[in-house]
């Protein structure tokens, strides 16, 4: 369902004005929203009728412009899920078996797929969400200081020296960029510590998605860019 947007607070609010009225939708996202909460933009809400939640709706897309922006951080595994199975993303292919939410490394991190077959090495995945973009089609990760980001690329720097196949994959859900760079202004140990995983052998991808109010999803890889 479509309304405008009031203001987002908290965090992991929202107000939302509808046609029949105001709701509170819950916001699934812990980020700064950089860009994408501008009070009076166009927002679309999916709606649960499950008893045991607090909030009904949930924001999911936002117009920037002229451009919708998928900013539910939960959907991204499910996007790239379905594109590994569909074969978009090709570097992920030709593995038998999908893990979730595997627990590893050295800090107590989740990773968020494992592919494994028993022909070859297994792969770890990391899934990162981008909303955030700057001018000339340069999306940005991360829009607020992530020291959980920092901590997974550390964690797959340490699984890919034990000679184990790591992916760091951004899911960016808007389709008016081009590329993706580390936001160093935003985050600078986030992007020191891109920078060095690459350098370690981490792969680095990101795929851009086609977002509507009826389906997102991953249409075609970008580059990443570290200048």
């Amino acid at each position: 369902m479509e309304g405008r947007l009031i203001r987002r607070y908290k965090r992991f609010l929202a107000d939302i004005q509808l046609p029949e009225g105001v709701v509170t939708a819950a916001c699934p996202n812990t980020g700064s929203l950089m860009g994408c909460c501008e009070p009076g933009s166009r927002v679309w809400l999916s709606e649960s009728d499950s008893a045991s939640r607090k909030y009904r709706h949930t924001w999911e897309i936002v117009e920037v412009g002229k451009v919708m922006v998928g900013i539910n951080t939960g959907l991204p595994n499910k996007l790239v899920s379905e594109a590994i199975v569909e074969g978009v993303i090709g570097e992920l292919s030709g593995y038998d078996t999908v893990r979730r939410e595997v627990r590893y490394g050295e800090e107590a991190s989740r990773v968020d797929f494992v592919l494994e077959s028993p022909d070859r090495e297994a792969c770890y995945v990391e899934v990162k969400n981008v909303t955030a973009a700057a001018t000339r089609g340069i999306a940005l990760f991360p829009d607020c200081v992530s020291e959980r980001g920092s901590r997974h690329l550390r964690e797959l720097m340490r699984m890919k020296a034990q000679g184990i196949r790591t992916v760091q994959l951004y899911c960016v859900q808007r389709g008016d960029v081009k590329e993706v760079r580390p936001a160093d202004g935003i985050d600078h140990e986030y992007g020191r510590t891109l920078r060095e995983a690459i350098a370690a052998g981490v792969e680095v991808l990101a795929y851009r998605a086609k977002v509507g109010p009826d389906e997102i999803r991953l249409v075609e890889r970008i580059p990443v860019r570290c200048p």
